[in-house]
């Protein structure tokens, strides 16, 4: 499918989905007809005085940037000064921009103003380099990228700009922070002036709108070496937002702090689309620093937040650093992307007074939770996740009844109905998605019968079948501390190197991330391979920091199956003895 319009001319966003679903969707209540952009009006006319939205206390170390804080009416005129801006430069309707930025109150504003506008954003990590930027400029025909002038010890303004006559689509980069040296149009220099904010106010409010416009696509990684585009639409993400909020239950006191980058499922389920259907103040953070992270909780009275099972066990043991913050405000906390220990949410929750939710979900829209209101019991929250394909069991969040599940065993095609068999978790609802963008997935990822083939193994549990456990990924993607790599990737790029002759990316396991990239080389006859200069030549080829391999194991030969497949689990129990 293609979400993509042609310029200006079509007017309007190329819907996502097909007339005949969404109406079903509408007519059943399952989306609502409310779009994203409603959702803030509807903030800004009864909260507009209150606090919104606030930046990270280290955002000057980051990118130099100063922070701010806005209420929902600062927010507002901010989304429109943006807005004006975008549209001086020529972004309109069916426009896709890239949007490279680390979580802030600039993020948050550019995507509302790209909304307003009638483009779709196309958010990727602020840790992505030019390698990653270049793809995805290019799979998306971005015509503009929005970038920071500094972060760390890069100037992804111009990595962007590199690229302008190199990918034909992309003729623009706008920049936030210091001002640089470089072709970039500032968008934090001088307000706009009042007649383009009243133009481009009169060009938004004339533009046609459906709950079906395509807003986002997102990057996701799956077995092949190429990102996948995964477009939303304006009742995708509030489907999406309902089933959280429905577990999260955020209202107009509460105080959200987000950790995790804003620009795939993670961030916008878990803060923004809460934030906007219940209301409340959402601060930001990213990259996790764990002091600042402390910090924030306490300074802001922090009633909601996510973590991932490893600080959630990290702060637990340490006592020490509980006395010193002050985390009495909290109340819920979201954790997933890894096995919640049983013990661990359970002392949380009789310990500390805090709820941890166990949640499950995908860019393509696997959304799934374990929610107090449907699961008190804390140990069983935290090993298993609803079945809301059970009919021994009904469920209180509203997703449950708009959700069709199966588990289906991937040797016979069957689908699994007895307690304790296994197979791959399959759905079809309100919550996912339509299809990859055109030209970024070698295949379809549905079944005949229209369901989402997740790649997850799960596990028919419970008395009778009311519960699913999670029991291995059937992708072959590593998870580094939220981030999905595609092996693939890494291994297309390092068999170029001159000492390798062989190789395979797999992960193993580490305390705090969850999984690390390890390499497994076949070195070439005679050469010796050293992890260093591994790093250095992807270093060179522009690859993000987080996808690169942080353990070396030289082998003779890698483990294939007969037609030349990598068999990973065999690779990543060789790399286990060696410890």
């Amino acid at each position: 499918m293609n979400v993509i319009s042609e310029g200006h001319a079509a007017n309007r966003l190329r819907p996502c989905h097909p007339d005949s679903r969404v109406d079903d969707y509408l007519e059943h209540g399952w989306w609502s007809p409310l779009t994203v952009l409603d959702l803030l009006d509807n903030q800004i006319r009864s909260r507009g005085d209150a606090p919104a939205v606030t930046d990270p206390t280290n955002l000057p170390v980051l990118c130099g940037i100063e922070p701010d804080a806005l209420t929902w009416q600062e927010l507002d005129a901010r989304v429109d000064d943006l807005a004006a801006k975008l549209h001086e430069s020529g972004i309109g309707p069916g426009d896709v921009v890239a949007v490279l930025m680390p979580n802030s109150v600039a993020l948050t504003a550019t995507y509302f103003a790209l909304w307003r506008l009638g483009a779709i954003a196309a958010p990727m990590p602020a840790s992505y380099r030019r390698y990653e930027l270049t793809r995805i400029v290019e799979s998306a025909s971005a015509v503009a990228v929005v970038t920071v002038n500094s972060l760390g010890d890069r100037t992804p303004s111009d990595e962007a700009l590199s690229l302008i006559g190199e990918v034909p689509s992309l003729h623009t980069v706008f920049t936030f922070g210091p001002p640089a040296s470089n072709r970039g149009r500032p968008l934090d220099a001088a307000p706009a002036t009042d007649e383009s904010v009243d133009a481009v106010r009169r060009a938004y409010a004339a533009l046609p709108r459906s709950v079906n416009d395509c807003i986002t696509i997102c990057w996701t990684s799956g077995t092949e070496a190429a990102p996948k585009g995964v477009p939303r639409c304006h009742g995708d993400w509030i489907a999406v937002g309902q089933a959280v909020q429905d577990g999260l239950e955020t209202d107009e006191a509460s105080v959200m702090l987000n950790p995790f980058p804003m620009v795939n499922m993670a961030g916008f389920a878990t803060s923004l689309l809460p934030w906007l259907l219940g209301g409340g103040h959402v601060v930001h953070h990213h990259p996790l620093d764990l002091a600042v992270y402390l910090d924030q909780l306490q300074r802001y009275r922090v009633t909601h937040t996510s973590m991932p099972p490893a600080i959630l066990t990290m702060l637990l043991q340490r006592e020490d650093l509980r006395t010193v913050y002050d985390l009495s405000a909290l109340r819920r906390v979201g954790s997933g992307g890894a096995p919640l220990p049983p013990g661990v949410v359970r002392d949380w929750q009789y310990s500390l007074g805090v709820e941890v939710l166990n949640f499950f979900g995908s860019n393509e829209g696997v959304c799934m939770l374990g929610a107090p209101s449907d699961t008190p019991d804390p140990l069983i929250r935290a090993e298993y996740l609803p079945n809301y394909g059970s009919s021994e069991r009904s469920w209180a969040t509203g997703v449950a009844e708009r959700t069709s599940v199966r588990l289906v065993d991937l040797a016979t095609g069957e689908q699994v109905t007895a307690v304790g068999g296994r197979g791959e978790l399959r759905l079809k609802g309100p919550t996912i998605f339509a299809g990859y963008l055109e030209g970024t997935a070698a295949s379809s990822p549905f079944d005949e019968d229209g369901y989402l083939c997740s790649g997850d193994i799960f596990e028919l549990c419970g008395d009778n079948g009311e519960y699913l456990k999670f029991v291995d990924r059937s992708k072959e993607i590593i998870i580094r501390g939220g981030m999905n790599i595609a092996p693939a990737e890494i291994e297309g790029i390092l068999i170029d190197h001159p000492a390798v002759a062989d190789v395979a990316i797999v992960g193993y396991h580490d305390d705090v991330l969850g999984e690390k990239c390890c390499a497994v080389v076949v070195p070439k006859d005679g050469d010796d391979v050293v992890l260093e200069d591994l790093v250095e030549f992807l270093r060179a080829k522009d690859v993000a920091s987080f996808k690169l391999p942080e353990r070396l194991v030289t082998v003779e030969q890698l483990a294939r199956n007969p037609v030349g497949k990598l068999q990973r689990r065999d690779i990543r129990g060789e790399v286990a003895k060696v410890g």
